[in-house]
């Protein structure tokens, strides 16, 4: 184990430069697959099946994912341009 770059920054590789991602394909895929869950947990709750705590659990990750949705609607540009820096 090398110590140089532990003890002096300069020695460091450079890290690997940002990726470019795009969070709305991310954050919509997501919150559609909560949807389906929550519909498979709603199915089960009207026929009668002990599922409610799972239908909770979709519909809070439907919530956070609508929330993320708008949140990069907003910001998008901030991680837009982080990702095309040289």
């Amino acid at each position: 184990m090398k110590l140089a770059p532990i003890l002096d920054p300069g020695a460091r590789k450079p890290g690997p430069k940002p990726a470019q991602v795009d969070l709305h394909r991310v954050f919509f895929i997501g919150t559609t697959l909560w949807l389906i869950a929550g519909i498979i947990c709603l199915i089960l709750v009207l026929l009668g099946k002990h599922a409610t705590g799972a239908l909770i659990v979709c519909v809070a990750g439907m919530i956070i994912g609508v929330l993320l949705l708008i949140w990069e609607h907003f910001n998008r540009w901030y991680y837009r341009r982080l990702g095309n820096q040289k």
